[in-house]
């Protein structure tokens, strides 16, 4: 890659995951088709039935600990070695993390955490769970006696880091994004932060329409194809 490129950010979002075994939340046969979204990732939703909103992703958290890193987390993880890389990620998966990634920051949450369903983001309640100890009981308190929930920021909930994000694509020399419909906000909006001459890069098989950038560069691939494609290319 070139030396003038020093920072590399990616935004990735539920398509990075596939090829790992996840399935993407809105394509064709996303995990919303089976779970209406107002019943497991709303406010409304964990306070109408949080029963059924525990057991979900517990069920979800299970699937997490079979499923690796694909060649694409391992690319990313690869440039490490020779610039400063950030991943913004929507996913709340830790497949970046286990492919080794050290700079991760997660807008919508973390599967692997649980919190305080009275103050989500205060970090004395936030708990890591592990393969060994991964399901959560249906009633089980936090440690300031509120329920203990899903670390994840439902539809409708602010987005604590957006910030951090936005900061943090201001500086990209290059923004590569891959796996996302930009349909999600605030996360879609974060490509109007990046400079104007800031190269990005979009990996996905399907068309993705952004009206930020008409200068915005389109792979046609899944995540470990276009990032193979995309290394050769910068």
């Amino acid at each position: 890659m070139k030396k003038e490129i020093s920072k590399i950010v990616f935004l990735t979002g539920a398509g990075m995951s596939v090829e790992s075994g996840f399935k993407t939340f809105r394509g064709s046969d996303g995990l919303w088709e089976n779970y209406p979204v107002e019943q497991i990732a709303t406010h409304h939703g964990w306070e109408s039935d949080p029963v059924l909103v525990t057991n979900f992703y517990n069920m979800l958290r299970r699937k997490l600990w079979k499923a690796q890193p694909n060649e694409g987390h391992r690319l990313i993880k690869q440039l490490e070695s020779s610039h400063e890389v950030t991943v913004v990620t929507q996913n709340v998966d830790n497949l970046h993390e286990k492919a080794g990634s050290k700079n991760v920051i997660h807008l919508h949450g973390e599967l692997s955490k649980v919190c305080s369903s009275k103050a989500p983001y205060d970090p004395h309640f936030i708990e890591e769970l592990t393969p060994e100890h991964s399901d959560v009981e249906p009633g089980t308190l936090a440690k300031d006696g509120s329920l203990l929930r899903p670390f994840i920021v439902f539809f409708g909930e602010s987005v604590p880091l957006i910030d951090l994000a936005a900061r943090t694509v201001r500086q990209a020399d290059v923004l590569i994004v891959i796996g996302t419909s930009l349909n999600v906000y605030p996360a879609a909006g974060l490509l109007a932060y990046a400079p104007s001459t800031t190269p990005i890069y979009l990996i996905d098989p399907e068309p993705v329409e952004t009206t930020y950038n008409p200068q915005v560069k389109q792979l046609r691939m899944g995540a470990s194809q276009g990032m193979e494609e995309l290394i050769g290319k910068i």
